[in-house]
């Protein structure tokens, strides 16, 4: 009789050995690790192997935590099922759950009739589907949708009528050309007279204005 022996090498990846003393010799191979499952889903776990061994009874085993609690046989039923499949050399021992159950989350390894040794195992999770928190009707969406879409509308067409008055209030408020005209004409004939006054000529006008004193 022999026993795998399962372990991990530097780089975290599986290895598998063979150890007895009889030509008898089975290796397990790599299990899934982990399956996670929705609440009343089909679901199947699988301890696949290679043996010289012309008959061997597999068991499946079930850990709620583990390394806190001894592993127990799992029930088979009509809900839980086995099968054991060939492809080739190898060997697949199954394990069915026609409607999985949230009891039924934990470890589940397998082990071999004449060997104490445990299959890597898959952790089995059943977990419960999210529900919708507001069930609408479809013309209740439709109202949703179409008042979305009005509210979309307002803010593209708010801003922009808010703009072009602004632009038509800042043409009103501008310059007006008939100021602009009477302006200029003011300028140029302020131009006309001169910005300066003609120093001799109010030189001459007092002289005269003080020779008519008496």
């Amino acid at each position: 009789d022999g026993c795998a022996i399962i372990g991990f090498n530097s780089n975290n990846e599986q290895i598998s050995s063979t150890v007895g003393t009889s030509p008898s010799m089975v290796t397990f191979k790599a299990d899934r690790p982990f399956l996670g499952v929705p609440l009343s889903i089909k679901a199947e776990l699988k301890c696949c192997y290679t043996t010289t061994e012309q008959q061997i009874n597999p068991t499946w085993f079930k850990s709620v935590r583990t390394g806190q609690s001894s592993p127990v046989a799992v029930n088979i039923s009509e809900n839980v099922t086995t099968r054991l499949d060939k492809a080739d050399k190898e060997l697949c021992y199954v394990l069915t759950f026609d409607s999985v159950q949230l009891n039924d989350t934990g470890m589940y390894q397998c082990v071999l009739n004449y060997s104490n040794h445990f299959s890597p195992g898959t952790y089995l999770q059943v977990y419960k589907r999210l529900k919708k928190t507001i069930n609408l009707r479809e013309s209740t969406k439709n109202k949703i949708l179409t008042a979305e879409g009005v509210l979309l509308l307002l803010c593209v067409v708010l801003p922009s009528t808010t703009l072009l008055f602004k632009v038509r209030q800042s043409h009103l408020d501008g310059l007006n050309l008939d100021d602009c005209c009477t302006t200029y004409d003011q300028i140029e004939r302020s131009q006309a007279h001169g910005p300066y006054q003609d120093v001799c000529n109010i030189i001459e006008e007092e002289e005269e204005f003080q020779l008519e004193k008496p």
